[in-house]
């Protein structure tokens, strides 16, 4: 090459290499709006994946292959608007860090919200990238008042129906402190249908969440019971109540904790949708989320809501009263972030098709790179590729 020549092909590479840049930037994620809010999609050949900029949660799930786009995930203003009513705000899978429940009236007097600062914060898109088939987006914010820094990460693999999350919990006070926090998974209708959809986890001990008297909340379980998972006592009657599936009759609303298998490392909750043959699930460390809350809003008018929420605590409950607690059942119900420190989480969100004729989900074994899924009483299996592992 004469040096014209050289020099030419030098300058338009110069300028090329921004434009490069850019493009690998938007295949890992593009700016989109998701019920009237900013957010972002990040997507591969098998799944796309919609992550609010306020809160850094997800609002959708869809396979991209699926010319019906089943979205899993609770939205409670597409509900309220098919009823008619005033807008709710977007639910989805929130983060609830650092709190899960209510505040005590101090608490609130200084800014707190319930459920953690996080889901109120416009987060910082700090990175996003595409390389190697791989595309990831990194979302941060400053907690102005627990003066904590929250970090998330999504990632996802060409290939493969698994979404990476990462998150670290940074404590910018020269002093320990215990957190709470949890993953506000939550499903809804349509996806989630009577007699239809089933919910399954390996849990060990479980317990219905005690509550006072004269709620005026109709029941389906007997409060303060515990059970061995699914069979939850009825309410009245003296019989048992299958928790894995959304009743006949919706118009009720119950709550249940379970105390992950401690045998186990990796612990996982799904939700399958019987006739769609569709399945979201979410594999996570014991060690970070030996808990998980199911909270169900059964609405008559078949508004159904209903949580997977694995945490750092049995209940949804003031600060005080999940470190005044201490442990239950010899798991801690809360989690310490040290002086000046921070602190992980990972867990791996998933959603795919599943055989006709998979009904349940006994088991989620992580061997080799792959999700194995298992339904012991059809023999049916599915394998998932999952590259980064757990």
């Amino acid at each position: 090459m004469i040096p014209g020549e050289r020099r030419a092909y030098d300058s338009l590479v110069k300028r090329i290499i921004p434009f490069l840049l850019l493009a690998g930037s938007l295949l890992a994620q593009q700016d989109t709006t998701f019920e009237g809010y900013a957010a972002i999609e990040l997507a591969n050949d098998k799944i796309s994946v919609i992550v609010n900029k306020t809160g850094g949660g997800v609002t959708r799930i869809v396979l991209q292959n699926d010319p019906g786009e089943n979205n899993p995930i609770w939205n409670p203003a597409r509900m309220s608007r098919e009823l008619g009513e005033e807008r709710k705000r977007v639910g989805g899978h929130f983060i609830c860090v650092d709190g899960f429940g209510p505040v005590s009236k101090e608490e609130a007097a200084a800014g707190l919200p319930g459920h953690g600062e996080v889901h109120n914060l416009e987060m910082d898109i700090v990175s996003s990238g595409a390389a190697n088939g791989q595309r990831e987006v990194t979302l941060r914010a400053k907690l102005p008042v627990v003066q904590e820094i929250f970090t998330r990460s999504y990632t996802v693999v060409d290939g493969e129906n698994v979404v990476y999350v990462d998150s670290e919990l940074e404590n910018l006070l020269g002093f320990d402190r215990p957190i709470e926090w949890a993953e506000h998974a939550t499903i809804g209708s349509p996806f989630l249908a009577p007699e239809v959809t089933v919910v399954d986890l390996s849990a060990g001990r479980s317990q219905v969440r005690p509550r006072p008297k004269g709620t005026g909340r109709r029941h389906r379980l007997k409060p303060g019971e515990d059970f061995a998972w699914p069979m939850a006592p009825a309410f009245s009657g003296g019989g048992l109540e299958d928790v894995r599936i959304v009743p006949r009759e919706p118009g009720s609303s119950d709550h249940t904790t379970s105390l992950m298998d401690p045998n186990r490392e990796h612990q996982f909750v799904t939700a399958l949708h019987r006739e769609k043959r569709l399945l979201l699930g979410y594999v996570f460390r014991h060690q970070e989320f030996p808990w998980l809350q199911t909270w169900d809003a059964y609405s008559a008018n078949l508004k159904l809501a209903r949580g997977l929420e694995f945490s750092t605590q049995p209940y949804d409950v003031p600060r005080r009263q999940a470190i005044s607690t201490g442990t239950m059942w010899g798991a801690p119900t809360y989690r310490w972030l040290p002086a000046k420190s921070t602190i992980t989480a990972r867990f791996l969100m998933f959603y795919t098709e599943v055989p006709e004729g998979f009904l349940k989900v006994d088991d989620i074994r992580l061997v080799n790179g792959e999700l194995i899924i298992e339904d012991r009483d059809s023999g049916k299996t599915v394998t998932l590729a999952a590259s980064q592992g757990l």
